[in-house]
């Protein structure tokens, strides 16, 4: 028997196989869940394809994080599917240009608003929609949210305001743990080290990252190997960590805590 046996979770953010969020979803199916997975925009079609290489997944569900009534419309097919939920992956991110390697004062605030509501608040809207069914959670401990995060105490070259969403999402996170610990859902942010996924394509200079990290971390870091980040998430989503919540767990080899 699986970690996740009888899990039934939802998984955001997967587009091609390098994706963080497909890693998650492939060890969660591995472990025993049931596992349903979202799609955005023209993303969508993109998400399908990916989907048919992870198995019985169902039809990816169409999940816009800016339109609420696709939120809502995306809560009654996981109610319909499922009945309930034992686990989410919010791996939603996005800034638009203008936010990212030109440094903090480009950006007008509308282009700041979007990467604000995709990346940040979309956290708070997932989690309220969704409430209801990760309140009918039957796995030990209850409901596991987990949202991936990119360690958000630090200042990092040319991340800029993703920085300061990533940030954000964290303190966010606790906030959301206080108000919905009582109900036995646990939400935690998961710090993962850079990997060459699509979205770290879209980070000018992301070779920044690739040249540093793997020196100064204690335990070395592969930009192409998420698997350590996978097995992480599982941990999280399993009833193994079901006294841990409101927390940063860091999957970074180290570098988080190195000066």
């Amino acid at each position: 028997m699986g970690l996740l046996t009888d899990h039934r979770i939802l998984v955001t953010g997967v587009l091609t196989e390098d994706s963080l969020a497909f890693g998650i979803a492939k060890r969660a199916l591995e472990e025993g869940a049931t596992v349903a997975l979202t799609g955005a925009g023209r993303g969508t079609s993109l998400t399908r394809r990916t989907a048919r290489k992870l198995g019985d997944v169902g039809e990816v569900i169409e999940l816009d994080v800016t339109q609420p009534d696709q939120i809502a419309s995306a809560v009654e097919e996981v109610s319909e599917r499922f009945a309930r939920l034992d686990g989410l992956v919010h791996a939603i991110g996005f800034a638009p240009q203008t936010c990212l390697g030109s440094g903090m004062f480009n950006a007008p605030f509308e282009d700041v608003a979007v990467a604000m509501q995709i990346s940040t608040y979309s956290l708070a809207a997932l989690v309220g929609a969704f409430r209801p069914l990760l309140q009918k959670s039957e796995a030990l401990g209850g409901a596991s949210v987990i949202a991936l995060d990119f360690d958000g105490s630090r200042a990092y070259p040319k991340y800029d305001w993703m920085g300061v969403m990533k940030a954000g999402l964290e303190s966010l996170g606790r906030y959301l743990s206080r108000e919905v610990g009582p109900e036995h859902i646990r939400i935690n942010m998961l710090a993962a080290g850079p990997i060459r996924t699509m979205a770290a394509k879209s980070i000018p200079g992301f070779q920044i990252f690739e040249d540093s990290w793997d020196e100064r971390a204690p335990l070395g870091w592969d930009v192409y190997d998420s698997s350590a980040v996978a097995d992480t998430a599982v941990a999280l989503l399993s009833p193994l960590l079901r006294a841990t919540t409101a927390s940063v767990i860091h999957a970074d080899g180290g570098f988080h805590a190195m000066g």
